[in-house]
């Protein structure tokens, strides 16, 4: 986005790096909603007076001056630090035409204006997590404008994230940026496993990552995945799933199998899901279906996935055979989000028509609530361990906490400014990550959970 202050009257453009990389993605897919840089006045106002001192100040990690803190947005600093006071416009005047303006991507014409009559009226003043810092010296990227799965949370202080071809771990606590593997060069596997490429990957553009007890793993462009212990130097495993010309790895979970043993799924644009058995990095099962598939997650209890992808139906698969359980109908286009309750009864989808459906695995019939985005496709959707609250992200903009005991009628509202390249919740609860890509104000806006502790104050 970069804070570019032109007239009002410009469109919303494209930013060059994601351009040149999106040249290199599959051909049928177009840069549709991410903005480049964001118009809002008569004057181009930078953090810095060249690309050359913006790249410096990435790279300064110890350089915290725009930072925000708690202490300072309840004294009325801006949480991402944009100078409102300096420009041509309010705030609030921007938003309305960031609203007006932005265009969100559909593969169906109009899919966005369809549903809006069964979508629920919800009201916006809860405050379940609440801003506890902005980090703009932990600058959040994207690859592919459809995949926003780039910011996993393995505590309330730690979160693994894209920043261009690095995966890197920022620590809230220490406030310490850490490589974790540089995806620009060469990366092979020090361990031998059946299947695994020795040769390894050369200039892997990522497309999607999962962490979890502490295993990460990352998709790529051309149906890569590289497998790393965090515990451990060197990477564990590389394969290629498939050498489809349409490869792109759009999704990954991992998963604790039945048995108790460690697997991960991958969601692939050759229309396959694939299980891998991580102890031994075998393939274990192939599912093919009729259409790309975006994303998919496994149920709790092992033995449902939920799958959505290329078409506006989405399916429950039976985990051990893949055969189809039930359809999903109402979304009008394509899905890039999933994911299920802790309860193993409800789970969610998101979609390109700009909603998130609820369902019930006890009556598949129709969706039990159709939740609204302001801007566009909702292309992230994460539940709380304790299922007590369910967030979904937009592209841009906007990420949304609902409370689930109150059947999604109440939620909060995080409204901020630029595309987002991922959300998560740590596994305790008590944090909120949100990965925000944007050239000058790219960040890691991170919310703490609001806790009641009024008790403790009889006790002081």
């Amino acid at each position: 986005m970069g804070l570019y202050l032109q007239n009002m009257a410009d469109t919303i453009s494209t930013d060059h790096f994601v351009k040149e990389v999106m040249d290199h993605a599959a051909a049928d897919y177009d840069m549709g909603e991410v903005d480049g840089n964001m118009y809002v006045g008569d004057i181009m106002m930078r953090d810095s007076d060249s690309e050359e001192e913006e790249e410096d100040e990435y790279d300064h990690l110890d350089n915290k001056l725009t930072d925000t803190c708690a202490v300072e947005a309840r004294k009325g600093k801006d949480i991402q630090g944009i100078p409102w006071e300096k420009l041509s416009i309010t705030r609030d005047k921007y938003r309305k035409t960031r609203l007006e303006q932005y265009k969100n991507y559909e593969n169906i014409p109009d899919s966005g204006e369809g549903c809006q009559k069964e979508c629920k009226l919800t009201s916006k003043d809860g405050r379940y997590y609440e801003f506890w810092q902005n980090t703009r010296s932990v600058k959040s990227t994207i690859l592919h404008f459809q995949l926003r799965n780039l910011v996993w949370s393995t505590s309330k202080h730690d979160v693994y994230l894209m920043s261009h071809y690095s995966i890197i771990h920022w620590s809230s606590l220490s406030s310490k940026k850490t490589e974790v593997l540089n995806m620009l060069g060469h990366v092979a596997p020090s361990e031998k496993h059946p299947g695994s490429l020795l040769e390894g990957f050369t200039q892997t553009q990522v497309s999607t990552l999962a962490v979890r007890d502490n295993v990460l793993i990352a998709g790529g462009f051309h149906g890569e995945l590289i497998c790393k212990d965090l515990d451990r130097p060197g990477v564990k495993f590389c394969t290629r799933t498939t050498y489809d010309e349409n490869a792109i790895t759009n999704a990954i979970e991992i998963y604790d199998s039945p048995s108790g043993a460690a697997h991960f799924t991958a969601s692939n644009n050759d229309c396959g899901v694939r299980d891998f058995d991580m102890e031994r990095f075998l393939l274990v099962k192939n599912f093919s279906f009729h259409w790309p598939v975006n994303h998919s997650s496994l149920s709790p209890n092992g033995k449902i996935i939920a799958i959505v992808g290329d078409n506006p139906d989405g399916m429950l698969i039976d985990s051990e055979n893949g055969k189809t359980i039930a359809t999903l109908h109402g979304h009008l286009d394509f899905s890039f989000a999933s994911a299920w309750h802790p309860n193993g009864v409800i789970f969610a989808t998101g979609n390109q028509d700009k909603t998130c459906r609820i369902w019930d695995t006890r009556n598949l019939s129709k969706s039990i609530a159709v939740l609204k985005g302001n801007l566009g496709a909702i292309r992230s959707i994460r539940f709380t361990s304790d299922g007590q609250f369910m967030s979904m992200a937009e592209p841009a903009d906007f990420v949304h906490i609902y409370e689930v005991k109150n059947d999604f009628q109440k939620e909060q509202e995080i409204d901020f400014f630029g595309e987002i390249s991922g959300i998560s919740f740590s596994p305790d609860t008590e944090s909120l990550f949100i990965g925000v890509w944007d050239r000058t104000y790219g960040s890691i806006l991170q919310y703490n959970r609001r806790r009641n502790y009024s008790y403790l104050d009889s006790m002081v």
